[in-house]
């Protein structure tokens, strides 16, 4: 047993490293994607791969590294990890997430003594995939990439360049590609350069140690939350728009969860039947985007650990949507996106103080595409977009902040997007009246107009277009999620899941929901009303409509007498 403060110390020094880690990589990475957006899972892992420390990127991905590393121990072998050894791994089934979602880790040792991995995981921009920039349509993983299925990148320090020119020579982008990956071997060689550190000062056994020490106290926190939670069993349901094959049919995902004392059990066996198109979830993304849940609802205000979660129970149907196998078409997992609030919805039914209404539902994204006419070089950058966040018991959602999945996640600049490519964002701001209407606003999402300068493929993902994000305790519903393409024209089209190609001049524009209300609208105060006028969020008609307050246009002052009157009517006018 290690004394609590010095694995303390130790804890704040890994985190710290794994900080580093994610500081390297936006370095040295080629792609907005990574140094803008921060698209990466970063951490560090015990000797059996569990995650001790890991810093802000996407929460799935930090989530499902440590499964991916366990999956290439168990299939190599720990004998087969030497010192200086760099593995690739992109194997849906194992990596828990697409074949882009390259997962880079390396064995850390002092000695012979194993101290356990770094890991880096980021969104490559090729691998061979049957489409350029996004596969939204394929029904075999065959169509999806080239799978590495924990190779050797590194062997002893030593470059494998066998490996890289398979890489080189099986990409539409292979500069960027490869640079982005040897970003990510930075990356992890910064994780086993600091662990090594904090072995060489405080001895291998006692960082071991300290590691468990870690995870057990992440354990006792986790179940001490769950704890003072009442016991019950709530179900609910939600819908993806499509499985990518089938555009106009609604995939249904369901989920019960169960409170036991100290234990949470997440099933998600009922929904069982596999999509055709490229949906389904790896088991260890579904295990990911339910421990994204239960941590913020357990212990959010702490760094990730895999103690956490031992008291969570995931349960699956192999073969289903929710644990694909091969050969399931993998590519598109919004499903993983969607899940976490699916959660929350049937959590809402027992615990409507805690729990807030869905956000916009989606991370909204535009990528695009070309040649660009300045360059001559083939260009590809895109951007997700923010939504607004439920309200809940205790105020306003949050106005157009990243997407659950994303906490440490930022949008693509406008400047990085008009200077990387030929694009012009013609407008960008909050997307007024979008907020829920509720005692507690929901927060309102955003609208971005893009306008091409050059002939461009743009891909549209966003699979909550067709179903509002819902409310709690009688507020109303957000407003969904829309793209337009060729607005304002004869042309013009709603989609949800697209790719597109347009002629200089084309333009797409992203209206991103916004969060459900808490509580009834016309118990909200009057003044909060008045000040969303002022503020844009909500208009003065729909001060009137939905909240039953009357707004002055100009002076933004409530009309006490008029707004009395109409609220007693106790329905819109």
């Amino acid at each position: 047993m290690v004394d609590s403060i010095t694995t303390e110390v130790i804890r704040h020094a890994m985190l710290s490293a794994a900080q580093e880690m994610a500081r390297n990589l936006c370095r040295t990475a080629y792609n907005t994607i990574v140094y803008e957006i921060h698209d990466y899972g970063i951490g560090l892992h015990d000797p059996e791969g569990n995650t001790i420390a890991e810093a802000p990127g996407i929460a799935i991905f930090s989530g499902a590294n440590g499964f991916g590393i366990q999956h290439v121990i168990d299939y190599l072998g720990i004998e087969a990890m030497k010192p200086g050894d760099v593995f690739m791994v992109n194997y849906p089934y194992w990596s828990s997430a697409h074949t882009l979602d390259v997962l880079l880790f390396s064995p850390i040792y002092s000695g012979e003594a194993l101290l356990g991995f770094s890991s880096c995981r980021v969104h490559v921009l090729d691998l061979k995939q049957k489409d350029a920039g996004y596969v939204l349509d394929s029904t075999d993983m065959s169509q999806e990439g080239i799978f590495f299925p924990g190779v050797k990148l590194y062997a002893g320090g030593e470059i494998q360049d066998d490996i890289f020119n398979i890489i080189r020579f099986n990409s539409r982008m292979p500069d960027r590609t490869i640079g982005d990956i040897q970003a990510m071997v930075s990356a992890v060689h910064t994780g086993d350069v600091r662990l090594r550190e904090i072995a060489d000062k405080y001895g291998a056994d006692i960082l071991v140690t300290a590691m468990q020490e870690i995870s057990d106290h992440g354990e006792r926190l986790s179940r001490a939350a769950v704890a003072k939670l009442p016991d019950g069993t709530w179900e609910a349901s939600d819908f993806v728009d499509s499985d990518g094959v089938d555009l106009d049919a609604l995939v249904e995902v369901k989920v019960k969860v169960t409170i036991d004392g100290d234990r949470m059990i997440v099933d998600w066996s009922e929904t069982d039947k596999p999509a055709i198109g490229p949906i389904n979830l790896p088991i260890g993304m579904t295990r990911a985007a339910t421990q994204l849940a239960f941590k913020a609802l357990t212990t959010p205000d702490s760094y990730i650990c895999a103690g956490n979660f031992r008291n969570l129970e995931v349960i699956t149907t192999p073969g289903s949507l929710m644990h694909a196998v091969p050969p399931m078409p993998t590519f598109t997992l919004w499903t993983g996106l969607l899940a976490p609030e699916i959660l929350t919805k049937a959590l809402a039914k027992g615990l409507p103080d805690i729990i807030p209404a869905c956000t916009g539902g989606d991370v909204c994204d535009v990528m695009a595409l070309g040649v660009n006419p300045r360059t001559g070089q083939g260009w590809l950058e895109a951007t997700n977009d923010a939504v607004g966040f439920g309200a809940h018991a205790g105020g306003d959602g949050e106005d157009g902040i990243m997407h659950v999945t994303e906490p440490g996640c930022r949008n693509n600049p406008v400047e990085v997007l008009e200077n990387k490519g030929p694009m012009l964002i013609e407008r960008y701001g909050f997307r007024q009246d979008s907020g829920g209407p509720g005692e507690h606003r929901g927060g309102v999402g955003i609208e971005r107009a893009y306008r091409f300068l050059a002939p461009t493929s743009a891909i549209v993902i966003n699979y909550k277009t067709k179903t509002q994000p819902w409310s709690i305790a009688g507020g109303k519903p957000g407003v969904k999620n829309t793209v337009l393409i060729h607005p304002g024209t004869e042309n013009e089209q709603e989609v949800g899941v697209s790719n597109t190609a347009f002629d200089t001049g084309g333009k797409i524009t992203n209206f991103t929901g916004g969060g459900g209300g808490w509580g009834g609208p016309f118990n909200r105060d009057p003044e909060k009303v008045a000040e969303d006028t002022k503020q844009g969020f909500v208009s003065v008609e729909a001060a009137a409509k939905d909240y039953g307050v009357v707004v002055d246009p100009v002076t933004f002052v409530v009309d006490e007498k008029a707004t009395r009157e109409l609220r007693s009517l106790g329905a819109s006018s």
